[in-house]
């Protein structure tokens, strides 16, 4: 299902900044187009705020994830061959020399919004690239919600905090209640368990506390309530997941 025109989408384009407009003229994977011409010497764009199901792309030994080939054969039909207009809302190379940007193809649609939609990809934000999230998170939410792509995978279910040390090493969405918060040095614990050494934790180290300041957003406030955080699950004292920035976050009561 495309994001039509009519879909509360056209404001984006005020939140970022225009750039110049090129063709796609080949696709790696579902988030990543080759352009011509190339722009400051670069040839690919990343597209910046979603992740889809990655491809191995070469790498040996690398298993591909559901719907890798389907997302990347989405993406196809939306841009090969047509114009983009690129878009900026933070860094705009990463360090693979990669441009980082939104695209609005010539018709207007927006293309993140559109594979999000579509349950082709999920939101993945950074701390450099943090604009127009809740715009995406709105899109994946409708994919999500009706079970469309990848969302009727268990692959990528939504988490519960018992279960996140199932997977470790994976980028995972996970909703649960916090039980407590704690600061503690430097950096803030948000504990989903009574037991910190073994329960599934958030951790926020001081660089990311400032980006929570900026933005109004308090996470010792977050004791009680019912969020949804996504992120890398790494193994520290049970399942972690360190935040770069509070747009990881979804408070949902």
């Amino acid at each position: 299902m495309p994001v039509s025109a009519e879909e509360p989408w056209d404001s984006i384009w005020n939140l970022l900044a225009s750039g110049p407009t090129v063709q796609v003229i080949d696709i790696v994977d579902g988030d990543t187009v080759v352009i011509e011409p190339a722009i400051n010497g670069a040839r690919e764009i990343r597209l910046v705020g979603i992740q889809a199901p990655k491809i191995p792309l070469g790498r040996s030994g690398f298993k591909a994830w559901p719907y890798g080939e389907t997302a990347k054969s989405t993406l196809a039909t939306l841009v090969l061959g047509r114009d983009v207009t690129l878009y900026f809302g933070g860094s705009r190379m990463d360090r693979h020399d990669r441009l980082l940007a939104h695209l609005k193809r010539d018709d207007g649609l927006w293309v993140q919004g559109d594979m999000l939609k579509r349950g082709m990809a999920r939101v993945y934000s950074f701390p450099d690239n943090r604009s127009v999230v809740s715009q995406m998170l709105a899109a994946e939410k409708s994919a999500r919600g009706v079970g469309r792509g990848i969302w009727r995978l268990p692959f990528y279910d939504l988490r519960v905090p018992e279960e996140a040390d199932h997977y470790i090493g994976r980028f995972e969405v996970v909703q649960g209640t916090v039980l407590d918060v704690a600061a503690a040095g430097k950096r803030v614990y948000l504990n989903f368990g009574a037991d910190w050494r073994t329960d599934f934790t958030l951790t926020i180290e001081s660089k990311a506390q400032r980006l929570f300041r900026e933005s109004g957003f308090d996470p010792m406030l977050l004791k009680g309530k019912t969020i949804r955080v996504r992120g890398w699950l790494k193994s520290f004292n049970g399942a972690m997941i360190n935040l770069t920035h509070p747009e990881q976050i979804e408070v949902l009561d």
